[in-house]
């Protein structure tokens, strides 16, 4: 009986494979299909993209705006990508002889798993090392403004150590009536220091705009409802723009959020087309051998 274990142990192990389940050559082969057709159908997409953009107000479609067709657009591009990987990794896969059907199954979905894998992987370097040429690019342009973002910089940490803004210090020599002989541009640059202060705590106060009225009447010689009406549109024109802009940060916000989820979603799709295809790729070869 002991004999006959060890005969059926060394039997079962004569049967066992020394080579690897993996086909790598048909995985990578699969890969870089997958990568090419991705590549073509993110250029042709890119193209149509471009097309429907204008820089024209409302003409077009918005740069921050992100449509129910631009996510159904990744699926496809995965779907298209993966199944033409899958179905080439499949295919030229070598056969596997004296394997159960549930294990060729088995073998062949992992096989377009991990030809998603290695596209995916080697797709994402790709694409860092094009971020990273663009920021390096970008470095180059920086520098040009170095020198004046260090002086704007030195002079800001003064202010800081100082513990007072420019606008503080306006508010201490501020006469009650402006001298009409002073000089406009320092004049020009106190008023768009009240009114950056004013609409970044939300409101210019009473005071400051009592201020900017006076100034407005002496260098203008408006009467003081008409100076009045003229700070309001102003004040009224900044908060506007603000607004704006903030409304825009919102919408790139939302944009890349729904598009980091729909590319997430496409990825799945993905993998799961990929070993779908795979599975498929490889019965057929098995059939026709």
């Amino acid at each position: 009986m002991d004999t006959l274990a060890a005969a059926g142990v060394d039997h079962g192990l004569a049967r066992e494979s020394s080579h690897s389940a993996v086909s790598w050559p048909a995985i990578i082969a699969g890969a870089f299909v997958a990568l090419s057709i991705a590549l073509v159908l993110v250029t042709l997409g890119t193209g149509f993209g471009l097309a429907s953009l204008s820089p024209w107000p409302n003409s077009g479609v918005s740069v921050t705006t992100f449509s129910i067709t631009t996510g159904i657009g990744l699926i496809v591009l995965h779907w298209i990508a993966s199944a033409s990987g899958g179905y080439i990794t499949g295919r030229l896969r070598t056969k596997w002889a004296g394997v159960h059907t549930h294990e060729v199954f088995f073998r062949d979905t992992a096989h377009g798993f991990l030809t998603w894998a290695v596209a995916t992987a080697v797709g994402s370097l790709l694409l860092a090392s094009v971020t990273s040429s663009i920021i390096g690019g970008g470095v180059q342009a920086v520098s040009s403004v170095a020198g004046g973002a260090a002086r704007s910089a030195g002079q800001a940490a003064t202010q800081s150590a100082s513990g007072a803004s420019a606008y503080d210090v306006d508010s201490l020599f501020r006469s009650d009536r402006p001298d009409p002989a002073a000089d406009p541009q320092s004049g020009n640059a106190q008023a768009a220091r009240i009114l950056a202060s004013g609409i970044a705590t939300g409101d210019v106060p009473a005071a400051d705009r009592g201020y900017l009225v006076q100034m407005v009447t002496t260098r203008t010689g408006l009467s003081q409802p008409d100076a009045q009406k003229r700070v309001d549109d102003v004040i009224a024109r900044e908060k506007a723009a603000v607004i704006k802009t903030r409304q825009a940060a919102d919408a790139a916000r939302k944009a890349a959020s729904e598009f980091a989820i729909f590319t997430a979603l496409a990825m799945l799709i993905g993998a799961f087309i990929a070993s779908a295809a795979a599975a498929y790729g490889g019965s057929l070869r098995d059939e026709q051998n």
